[in-house]
């Protein structure tokens, strides 16, 4: 028989004895009730004191404190501030929930499990430090803490739960560490005070709505550990500025950069193969976008009314889409490369006929040969186009090996190396990036 079991039986049988115990036990314990466990420690289920600082011991009877039960403290809204005992390890689900006074709390270092939605609508606390040995921040748990303002996550930390930072919009900066690999659905959805956001090499799932509406967002950098962008994960973030995608992530969720009005660069590297429904309407602040050869799937509405869009280029055979991806761009020209096919079907689904992209050197004229001790020449072509220079000296048998990397500007850029650099016989050609 447990001794909760034996506990509620001595109630019913000897309630003289029952009260006499309650008296003797020191004031600070009496607003606590608990549970022992199996393995003689002790779990608290409920708080019935009067508020305001609260320790929680470090025994009951004689027996050590271990966990906070769940639901322990919910809606005791007089609570100002908590500080828990050392022996505590396990903070259970909904354990503060709704403590809409609790502005601070000291979670000791022996704490290794915070259950789901354990602070949400703390929407009083301040400053939140996760101890080392916490794996995994739940769902929800701090789920609408509006006044959270800094919380520190530790290298043990390998998951970020949906929801978990959910309407913190008093949040300005988060460092996630190395240890995290996944960072949930929501997780950090309406935090319109987030400037930054440092996501580590070890993340390879960036989910749902993960950083939606946060309005205040200036950069992100994706690392190329990340595979997949979710649904709506950037959508309205409309102090975004620029992205780039690395050809590591394959999809680029429904509307992931949806409303991303600031958003006036995007690099899209080879490896993705897709760019979902409506990714990034009304990105009204795009003017180009070159789109690689890997993409073969480009999702309805992925570019509409990007009323900003003059250029798009693409590097590969035409991918299959209909008119809508391009709707209401009305200055935009497509884009496509000498060899590629396709287009044809492209034209007859859009509307949209798209234009031969063949970039030159000019091989005569005063921008051709030496000057300024180093070689070069002008390259002519459609603005803002990324090339790459390419060289090789055996026009029969020829290794062509890359030399620079360049994007066009208002049509034009000069191209130069040092003379010393150059063999004998050395030929020039003009690549896409």
């Amino acid at each position: 028989m447990r001794r909760r079991e034996q506990f509620t039986y001595m109630k019913k049988t000897w309630p003289v004895l029952l009260v006499l115990l309650l008296l003797a036990a020191p004031a600070g314990q009496a607003q606590f009730t608990f549970t022992t466990n199996a393995d003689n420690t002790i779990t608290i289920t409920g708080y019935t004191g009067t508020g305001g600082a609260v320790g929680i011991p470090t025994n009951i009877t004689g027996l050590p404190v271990t966990s906070i039960g769940t639901s322990a403290f919910s809606n005791k809204t007089n609570l100002t501030s908590v500080t828990i005992s050392n022996g505590v390890t396990s903070i259970g689900g909904y354990a503060f929930y709704q403590c809409y006074g609790l502005t601070g709390v000291t979670i000791p270092s022996g704490v290794t499990n915070i259950g789901e939605s354990a602070f949400s609508y703390c929407d009083s606390l301040i400053n939140v430090t996760i101890p080392y040995g916490v794996t995994s921040i739940a769902d929800d748990t701090f789920f609408v803490c509006v006044s959270l303002t800094n919380v520190t996550i530790p290298n043990s930390v390998t998951s970020i739960g949906d929801e978990a930072f959910f309407f913190c919009h008093s949040l300005t900066n988060v460092t996630i560490p190395n240890s995290v690999t996944s960072i949930g659905d929501d997780a950090f959805i309406d935090c319109y005070d987030l400037t930054s956001v440092t996501i580590p090499g070890s993340v390879t799932n960036i989910g749902q709505a993960t950083f939606q509406q946060c309005s205040n967002l200036i950069s992100i950098t994706i690392p190329s550990s990340v595979t997949s962008i979710g649904m709506d994960a950037f959508n309205y973030c409309t102090t975004l500025s620029s992205v780039t995608i690395p050809g590591s992530v394959k999809t680029i969720g429904a509307y992931a950069f949806q409303a991303c009005s600031s958003l006036g660069r995007v690099t899209i590297l080879e490896g993705v193969t897709s760019i979902g429904t409506g990714a990034f309407h009304l990105c009204t602040n795009l003017t180009n976008i070159t789109i690689p050869a890997s993409v073969t799937s480009i999702g309805d509405t992925a570019f509409y009314t990007c009323t900003n869009l003059t250029s798009v280029y693409l590097q590969g055979n035409a991918p299959i889409l209909n008119s809508t991806v391009f709707a209401f761009d009305t200055n935009a020209t497509i884009y496509c490369l000498p060899g590629t096919t396709g287009w044809g079907v492209f034209a007859a689904n859009t509307g949209l006929t798209p234009v031969l992209w063949n970039p030159l050197i000019q091989a005569g004229g005063a921008s051709f040969g030496v000057r300024s001790n180093q070689f070069g020449f002008n390259i002519t072509g459609t603005a803002n186009i990324p090339i790459v220079v390419e060289a090789c000296t055996n026009l029969a048998n020829p290794v062509w090996s890359p030399l620079q990397t360049l994007t066009l500007t208002n049509g034009l850029i000069y191209f130069s190396e040092p003379v010393q650099s150059n063999s004998s016989g050395r030929y020039y050609r003009i690549g896409s990036q």
